[in-house]
Order: C-alpha cells, then structure tokens, then sequence
C-alpha cells in the first residue's frame, strides 16, 4: 500500500477511535502516552508519518482494536494482539439463522452488499424451483425454503443495499427450459419468471439486478459484505477473505460487471417478464 494511502487510513481510523471514546484530545493523548500537540499532528495530515510502534501499541491497546484495522490493513477490528488471517474457508449448509452467511449479512446492515449467485438468486426463487433444484443436488428444500425466506426479510428491511449480477444467458437459457431446468414444466418456469419480475420490481431500488453478457464477461459466484469481508462460494464451503486490497480487488471486478450489463437494475423486472410471456 502506497504511504499516503496507509498515512490516510491510520488518520481516518484514528479520528474514529477518538469520535468512539468520548474523550477530548487531551485526555485520549494522555490515555495513549503522547501529548496534545502530537496528536494534532497525527489528525492534521499536515505529514504522512505514522507514529512509533510503541504509541500504535498503546492506541491498540487502550482502544482495544487491532493494529491491522488500525493501519488499514483489514477491515476487521478484532481484539488486541489477534491476528485474524486474510484467507479462511468457512462451512456453508446448515441453518441460515446459525450460519456465519446470516451474522455477515447482519454486520453489514447499512452498507452495499455486492452479490454474484450460482444460480437464480435465493429470495427470487418460487417453492416450485427451490424443490426441483433441491431434487437435482440433494440439498434439504427445507433448509432453501428458510434460506430464501430469510434473504427476503432482509431485502426488505430499508436500510438494506444490495446489487446483484448474473448472466443474461441463465434466464434465457432457464426460460428455453435447457440445461439442468430441462425437467421443469413450462408452466412452473413461467411462474418463476413472473415471480421474479414481480419481486424485482417491489424491492426496487433497495435490491438491484443486473444481467451481463456472459460472453465478454466471466464470474465466480460470490458476495462482497460492505467493504469488511469478501466470500467466494465453492459448493458447500466459503473462501472468506479479510484483508483489505482482495475485497477492493473483487469491488473492482463487481463493478466492471454492472458497467457490462446488457439489461440494467430499471430494466430487469421488465426483462423478466418478457421472458415469462415468452414461454
């Protein structure tokens, strides 16, 4: 990371951990064994220094967060003296209510959740698909029912941010009833469609769906949680990565497929249905 850009984050951090205490300045420099003038240097951003590593000790210490978070190097506070790894791998079945998948969602409750689904998303599915697809790989339609309830709760609390993108090719392709949809009955995907049109519509903008040409784009299925924690799905498991430059790294990647869409957030409601009446 560029100096400036580490000087910039400690600055920010620091103003935070100072706005969090409720301490005046003199009192928060006493607490972390520097004197006032030195932590108005250290707020000014007149000098991209950082201070010695005895007084970043002290600020961890005394404020009990990490020094990564402190020095922007995660997104993490965690506790003093922990070191949270930047790459962990995490289970994904089980009860939605108990997983980490729902605390991430609630931790990131008024910031923009960036998601790419493997397939339809979870809240935009009917019963109908949830218990085909179900049947096709062994999950519990029980446990999806739940799942997609509870991401639809979520979507409609107002504080939620959320953009999802997914190829344009999987709704034709689901609509033509091809691929692994190729046993599910014209009537039950067009209830589908026109299920996702409907909900598409009423959470807009709050939830926000775009389609891109999988053609001249490629992407993993995965989840961006604000910007504290990225999770790449691989089947039953998570790769959770932490550190900050990989969940900026695949922000970027997010927002070069929305600058790709074929069919954009107003649009897809609409497109949806014209699949619908289509079939």
């Amino acid at each position: 990371m560029d100096k400036r850009d580490l000087s910039t984050l400690f600055r920010e951090r620091l103003r935070a951990l100072l706005a969090r205490s409720g301490d005046n300045q003199s009192a928060f420099a006493s607490a972390v064994g520097i004197d006032r003038s030195a932590l108005s240097q250290l707020l000014s951003g007149t000098s991209t220094r950082l201070p010695r590593a005895e007084t970043l000790l002290n600020i961890a210490s005394e404020y009990k967060v990490s020094l990564d978070w402190l020095l922007g190097l995660s997104q993490d506070e965690g506790i003093t003296g922990e070191i949270r790894a930047s790459l962990e791998i995490e289970e994904g079945s089980g009860d939605i209510e108990r997983t980490l998948l729902a605390r991430w969602h609630a931790e990131a409750v008024g910031t923009k959740i960036r998601y790419v689904p493997a397939g339809f998303p979870d809240l935009l599915r009917t019963q109908e698909l949830i218990d085909y697809e179900a049947g096709i790989t062994n999950r519990s339609p029980e446990a999806q029912a739940k799942e997609a309830k509870y991401r639809l709760a979520y979507n409609r609390m107002p504080e939620t941010d959320m953009e999802v993108c997914m190829p344009v090719h999987m709704m034709e392709i689901f609509a033509r009833g091809n691929g692994i949809w190729s046993g599910l009955p014209a009537e039950a995907r067009k209830r589908q469609l026109e299920h996702m049109a409907e909900l598409i519509d009423d959470l807009y903008p709050t939830f926000r769906l775009y389609l891109y040409d999988g053609r001249q784009r490629y992407s993993i299925p995965y989840t961006i949680f604000g910007l504290q924690r990225a999770a790449i799905y691989v089947g039953d498991i998570y790769l959770v990565l932490n550190a900050t430059e990989p969940v900026r790294t695949l922000t970027r990647h997010f927002d070069n497929l929305i600058r790709g869409a074929v069919v954009n957030a107003h649009e897809s409601a609409e497109h949806a249905q014209q699949m619908a009446e289509a079939i």
